[in-house]
């Protein structure tokens, strides 16, 4: 006996994936997603990305600079968020930070982002839009993370300038007065101590650490991102002078 076959029927439907769909970004460049961000109700470290509009002039000029670390310095502990390092490019910065929670990080970052707003207008004197879009941030849970964090952010300007010496724009620069004055002192235990539990090291703050220490400029370029496997009690040793040795 025959039996019969279903045929297939190809109904017309909406969405799913297909080529140019989705949200199509502003600019040159995609923008930070519009995803929801990870919620902590416990203090956290987290590394934040700030990345300003095309019009608004270099952030590594010195009148810029000033304007942004005098805006640190002023919102320095506010909000329940404590910038620990920071590192500024010509349009973006990064900022290591600790926020209460969640929430203490958005309320603390919007008063930031707004007091630099309106000091930057002042400075251009013009009006508006000064940052890109909103800010990226990504939580630190473990010491790995957080050390191979400070890494990428110190070793920022040797990855877009080449610079083989220690950053004037970036936080590792500051002296024991000037960290004092424009950045907070970490309450959590992964920025206090647990840092020192890590057991890769990125070889940009190997490099850091061996400038410092012979005060001179290294011979090559810092490699970013590069890290090898590093027993855990040569930490200490080996971020002693950097960025991390006031914590």
């Amino acid at each position: 006996m025959r039996t019969s076959k279903q045929m297939s029927l190809k109904l017309p439907h909406r969405g799913g994936k297909r080529t140019g769909s989705g949200r199509k970004p502003k600019g040159p460049r995609a923008l930070v997603s519009h995803k929801a961000r990870p919620r902590f109700e416990k203090p956290a470290a987290v590394h934040v990305t700030l990345r300003v509009a095309t019009h608004v002039w270099n952030l590594r000029s010195r009148r810029c600079f000033r304007v942004i670390e005098g805006c640190f310095a002023d919102a320095r502990g506010q909000s329940g968020l404590r910038i620990v390092e920071f590192a500024v490019m010509g349009n973006h910065m990064h900022l290591l930070a600790e926020a209460e929670s969640d929430v203490a990080l958005s309320r603390g970052m919007q008063g930031l982002t707004v007091r630099i707003s309106r000091r930057l207008n002042r400075l251009m004197d013009g009006r508006g839009t000064v940052f890109a879009d909103h800010y990226h941030a990504r939580v630190l849970s473990s010491p790995s993370e957080l050390v191979s964090a400070i890494g990428y952010l110190l070793g920022n300007a040797a990855h877009h300038y080449g610079i083989e010496r220690a950053d004037g724009f970036c936080s590792s620069a500051l002296d024991a007065e000037e960290r004092e004055r424009v950045l907070s002192r970490p309450q959590t235990w992964l920025l206090k101590s647990g840092w020192r539990r890590a057991k890769r090291i990125p070889l940009s703050l190997e490099k850091l650490w061996a400038c410092q220490a012979s005060d001179k400029a290294p011979s090559d370029r810092p490699q970013t991102g590069t890290n090898r496997m590093i027993a855990p009690r040569e930490v200490t040793d080996l971020l002693r002078g950097s960025a991390l040795s006031h914590l």
